[in-house]
């Protein structure tokens, strides 16, 4: 059994199913012709990333929940995907109204897809969290680079509810490292820093504009996700991996 209290996570996902956080009615939704031609590709990629029906990931939950005796885990994971639905809605209206054209597809977005498919949940929860994290710079870089009130209202409810997300996964990503002998501990860290650190230049390359457009460069853009990381993921004696670094 994990040690892993997921009562708190159910009830937490429950009551922000219940109570879904909402863009304040009535702020302003001006989008300048520069601003949309700065974010419309970086935007679109990012909305397609959140866009999941979350089939594999419920079935690996479901699995791995039978597996380890967790019957609270399938319905956080339902309502989690839920929420990355949401994400995704929430952006495609945005679009909408600024004739912003969806995507289908972009080669980052199947690369994370496929990683994901590749083995079980644990594997998924790596690949997941490494998103969210480089994620979570994104959209308070996106914040930073548009003055447009409702696209900031958007960015900060990705960024409070990415730090849930996160939350949730790093806590479960722990808790199953711990079970492992010291040297796979060491080789799982290192692994999953090379992926957020490939991960995260991968998404320099498609989304710069937006980013430098927030005052970042290749590498204090890598510095921040890997400082994430580290924060969520690298051992540090009693902590707990709740409050986040800007």
């Amino acid at each position: 059994m994990l040690a892993v209290d997921l009562r708190i996570w159910l009830n937490h996902f429950e009551y922000h199913a219940e109570h879904p956080r909402r863009v304040p009615w009535g702020l302003p939704d001006l989008l300048t012709a520069e601003e949309r031609r700065l974010i419309a590709p970086s935007i679109a990629t990012f909305q397609l990333g959140e866009q999941s029906q979350g089939a594999t990931l419920q079935a690996a939950a479901e699995r791995f929940a039978q597996a380890e005796g967790l019957s609270t885990l399938p319905r956080i994971v339902g309502l989690f995907i839920r929420e990355e639905q949401r994400h995704a809605t929430l952006l495609r209206y945005f679009m909408a109204d600024h004739a912003i054209p969806l995507k289908r597809r972009h080669w980052s977005d199947s690369v994370f897809r496929r990683l994901r498919r590749l083995a079980g949940f644990e594997l998924y929860l790596y690949v997941l969290l490494c998103a969210e994290l480089i994620g979570k710079v994104y959209y308070r870089a996106l914040e930073a680079a548009t003055g447009c009130q409702r696209l900031k209202g958007i960015c900060r409810i990705m960024v409070c509810e990415e730090l849930a997300h996160i939350g949730f996964e790093s806590e479960l990503l722990l808790a199953l490292r711990a079970r492992r002998p010291a040297p796979v501990r060491l080789a799982l860290r290192l692994a999953h820093r090379a992926l957020v650190a490939g991960a995260a230049c991968a998404v320099w390359l498609s989304h710069r504009a937006v980013l430098r457009r927030a005052g970042y460069g290749p590498r204090s853009f890598l510095r921040s996700c890997l400082a994430h990381y580290a924060f969520y993921l690298e051992p540090r004696a009693g902590s707990l991996p709740h409050p986040s670094p800007r």
